[in-house]
């Protein structure tokens, strides 16, 4: 029998995710004692003690805390796997899932679903935003199968494939001061409210191909997940915003919104599609990626 088994590290998890043994045997169905068992009788094995107890606490040792970060590496790769099995011997061909990293690409993403889904009758689709580890590490752990991206991380192990391209813009209400100019300069929005998705201000292009490059900071920062929302405060003049200008001009049909480019020769950005490089890819998978690219470039909305 070998050293460390599955149970081992689903133990680790579980009591590290519900904070005490009672819990966590509670969610395995096990006994606390057979529980206790177990990793006592791994501890024994190894030589090396997994947690210490402080009072009625646990704390993990160094040797504890990597068996952990390994659990949380292995078992989500066990756990599809075996969804995968279930899926198949069910007659089902399983569940394409999409990490979005892109909060303005749903609309984009929602027309090559609702396609995709009719082409793939036996196909679901599940769209995850939060990641324990974010999203490239939610790829390379098997929690998605696809990343929907606008800045890929050129990294060993992951592949990208450009679905579109297209213009980060500065939207404002139809009657803004700013709504006239060809483009703006940094120091006009010295005095805005600018409002945008709750993603830290390194990763959005406005600060960082744009304002933080001149030093310049907006007046208030606000954040908000609701596009619908976002645009909104902006039609009202509550403060303007960054975003695509395919989905501006969308949305522009039924508001009073105006886009501005940002500098004389604006901000061409890519929406990328990544995925892991090492994978037996399913057909359905590759169906996904050559359904993306041929709306993307079939639909004169999406640059």
């Amino acid at each position: 029998m070998s050293l460390l088994e599955r149970t081992h590290l689903e133990i680790l998890r579980e009591v590290e995710r519900c904070g005490t043994l009672t819990a966590a045997a509670e969610s395995l169905h096990l006994t606390q004692s057979a529980l206790s068992h177990n990793i006592a009788k791994l501890e024994r094995r190894a030589g090396v003690k997994l947690w210490e107890r402080e009072g009625r606490s646990l704390r993990l040792t160094q040797a504890g805390h990597y068996l952990l970060a390994t659990a949380e590496r292995l078992l989500p790769q066990f756990e599809s796997a075996e969804t995968f099995l279930a899926q198949y011997a069910a007659g089902e061909r399983g569940t394409l899932r999409i990490g979005m990293e892109c909060h303005p690409c749903y609309q984009w993403l929602l027309k090559v679903v609702s396609r995709y889904l009719s082409d793939w009758p036996d196909v679901d689709v599940d769209v995850k935003q939060k990641f324990r580890f974010g999203g490239m590490g939610a790829l390379f752990n098997h929690e998605i199968d696809l990343i929907v991206t606008p800045d890929p991380l050129q990294m060993g192990g992951v592949t990208y494939v450009p679905v579109f391209d297209y213009e980060q813009v500065l939207v404002v209400g139809r009657d803004h001061p700013l709504a006239q100019r060809a483009h703006i300069v940094p120091t006009d929005l010295v005095d805005a409210t600018l409002i945008t998705y709750p993603v830290e201000p390194a990763r959005l292009d406005i600060f960082s191909q744009f304002l933080l490059p001149d030093g310049v900071m907006p007046r208030r920062h606000k954040t908000l997940e609701s596009t619908d929302i976002m645009l909104e405060m902006v039609v009202c003049g509550r403060g303007v915003a960054a975003l695509p200008r395919w989905l501006v001009m969308e949305y522009a049909t039924r508001m009073p919104l105006v886009p501005v480019r940002l500098g004389p020769d604006g901000i061409q950005k890519q929406i990328h599609l990544g995925r892991r490089a090492a994978d037996n890819e399913p057909e359905y998978l590759k169906a996904f990626l050559d359904l993306a690219r041929a709306l993307s470039s079939d639909d004169t909305r999406a640059p």
